[in-house]
């Protein structure tokens, strides 16, 4: 017959399983977190990913939050400087709400960069093509190129129709 063992021992490494899950957890998200920053909903989901369980996930976020490491806003802030210039207003918007970012926080990362997307949609065409499409199918190409970046199909075929010149006139 096997020796048993005690019913004290089990029940005393129990809650240190649990103390180390949530450092190793914290640790994870710290890690994670000194690469770039992160939205709350995208980190809680790549913790998961990464066989945590959520029980374990909510409270180191909520720590992490509370330290100031984990910021929504920030994130939102980020975001909208990386793509500044490069995407329409509505693009980054669209690509905030899929991280799930509260509305609240994109509004306040929007109108924090002074966004044209008149100007952006002009100075992106002009990085991009430069000269006006010479048939259907470059035009064609570009209309998808500055759709895929957010811009409204009005805007791009008025700016197709008449490009505006190196000083901005039409």
């Amino acid at each position: 017959m096997s020796p048993r063992r005690p019913a004290s021992r089990a029940t005393a490494t129990a809650p240190t399983a649990d103390i180390d899950a949530a450092r190793a957890v914290r640790a994870r998200a710290v890690r994670l977190l000194a690469r770039r920053d992160y939205g709350r909903a995208e980190l809680r989901q790549r913790l998961i990913a990464r066989g945590a369980l959520p029980t374990e996930v909510d409270p180191v976020l909520d720590e992490l939050e509370r330290a100031g490491y984990l910021s929504d806003a920030r994130y939102a802030q980020a975001v909208v400087a990386q793509k500044t210039g490069r995407f329409s207003r509505r693009a980054i918007a669209d690509a905030l709400q899929m991280q799930r970012v509260p509305q609240a926080a994109i509004s306040e990362a929007l109108e924090s960069h002074e966004l044209d997307d008149q100007a952006t949609l002009v100075s992106l065409w002009r990085r991009r093509f430069g000269v006006p499409p010479a048939d259907d199918r470059e035009k064609a190409r570009q209309v998808r190129f500055l759709q895929s970046r957010g811009f409204a199909l009005s805007a791009i075929l008025r700016l197709l129709r008449g490009p505006p010149d190196e000083d901005g006139a039409p």
